[in-house]
């Protein structure tokens, strides 16, 4: 298992540096993760960096907490479509699926989806942590229905993150149709592997050089 390719090496943090972002672009080219993940200021900057290589771009979408309007979302994922995003990890409405609005969660992902065009694919962060069963199931069937091409657990700026339990329970519902993420808490292997067993066919984690060698890296508490 490889585990540097199932890894978004993420640096969200607010007050993150263009150096920092330079060195987190180094370090994905150097152990090959599958990409490298940013806020959309950064979007232009990390796609020059990773241009000729394998490592692809993520852009977060009304992150983190998934509470503006579609037409913003829909405006973000634009730009980072054309600054050069590979992949989109946007945040569900959160409330609106927790007031039973179904349909204008279903609306926000395949708005967001059609704003993708062809040119990204597109995670659906579902904040695990703040939902119960109930809501994780019903978060998952609606980002199918829109169809996400990943389902995600976290943000990694809330209260929780990935469980092994979540994994599972994501995995169950999407089946084969869409693939599941895992993120938020995981800084070493052994908890990365354990979400592999899972069911997670993606890692996002900014302790990604620790994970895969020991070695201390500048990402953390993603």
């Amino acid at each position: 298992m490889n585990l540097a390719n199932y890894i978004d090496h993420t640096i969200l943090k607010a007050d993150t540096t263009k150096e920092e972002v330079i060195q987190i672009c180094k370090e994905a080219i150097e152990y090959e993760f599958a990409s490298v993940c940013v806020n959309l200021y950064y979007t232009k900057l990390v796609n020059e960096l990773l241009k000729n290589t394998e490592v692809k771009t993520t852009t977060v979408i009304g992150f983190p907490l998934g509470a503006v309007t579609t037409e913003v979302k829909v405006f973000e994922t634009e730009k980072a479509v054309e600054y050069g995003a590979d992949e989109i990890d946007m945040v569900m409405n959160i409330g609106a699926l927790k007031n039973k609005n179904y349909e204008e969660v279903l609306n926000d992902i395949k708005e967001v989806k059609k704003a993708c065009n062809n040119k990204a694919i597109l995670k659906v962060i579902i904040e695990t942590a703040l939902l119960t069963g109930e809501e994780k199931e019903m978060a998952c069937k609606l980002s199918l229905e829109a169809g996400a091409d990943f389902v995600k657990t976290s943000t990694g700026f809330s209260t929780g993150g990935a469980t092994v339990e979540d994994i599972q329970l994501m995995k169950n519902i999407v089946k084969d149709q869409a693939k599941v993420k895992a993120s938020g808490g995981i800084r070493d292997k052994e908890t990365t592997i354990a979400m592999i067993n899972a069911g997670a066919d993606r890692i996002g984690a900014s302790a990604s050089v620790h994970i895969v060698t020991g070695e201390h890296s500048i990402g953390s508490g993603y």
